[in-house]
């Protein structure tokens, strides 16, 4: 099955949390953060969106900053994924 998403909306898959720090100390699960950079999966095409012309800036394969709390997460396949809206994405990775 695959996500498709509409309008302004961004399908993402967050990036596996650091299991050691820089330093090499081995964090325990409870104080691992919840990670805010996530991949790009699937992207929506963008266009009138409440009245405005909305242009994607991102695309698949794009590692992006999101808000903490943004988006819907919902499973699929047995793979976590969160939609979120393009406005949401803070920053893009490179």
């Amino acid at each position: 099955m695959t996500i498709k998403p509409l309008a302004d909306r961004v399908v993402t898959k967050a990036v596996k949390a650091e299991e050691t720090t820089k330093g090499g100390i081995i964090l325990a699960a409870a104080a691992k953060e919840q990670p805010q950079i996530a991949e790009v999966v699937a992207v929506g095409p963008g266009g009138l969106v409440d009245g405005n012309q909305v242009e994607m800036y991102v695309k698949v394969g794009d590692k992006v900053i999101t808000s903490k709390y943004a988006g819907n997460e919902v499973k699929v396949d047995g793979v976590e994924y969160s939609i979120i809206r393009q406005s949401d994405i803070l920053a893009i990775v490179e």
